[in-house]
């Protein structure tokens, strides 16, 4: 493995970190910097801006959505076995008008 490096600088006008020290103010390639005095009184500034207010509504959905997905898995194993039984026996009786409420509330 050659200790060449010929990979090309992924942002040309930038400094060389390993030769050129940071620099507190002033320019660096011909654009200014800010001072550290100015980089603390713009950070004041905008930390107010930065705040994120979240709803009350979105707030009790998190909670709501953590107490379902944290909530146990329905065991429908007896109605299955029911249903299965009540197929094999041929006295299951299909339900026409829940069965077209359902279609129709899952179509519109």
């Amino acid at each position: 493995m050659s200790s060449i490096d010929t990979r090309s600088a992924f942002f040309p006008r930038s400094r060389d970190v390993k030769s050129e020290p940071a620099t507190g103010g002033g320019k660096v390639d011909g654009v200014s910097r800010n001072t550290a005095e100015r980089t603390t009184e713009l950070t004041a500034k905008t930390s107010a801006d930065a705040k994120v207010n979240i709803p009350d509504g979105v707030k009790d959905f998190s909670k709501i959505k953590k107490a379902a997905m944290g909530a146990p898995e329905p065991d429908n194993s007896e109605k299955i076995a029911r249903l299965k039984a009540q197929i094999a026996a041929g006295t299951y009786e299909v339900d026409y008008d829940a069965l077209a409420d359902k279609i129709l509330t899952s179509e519109f």
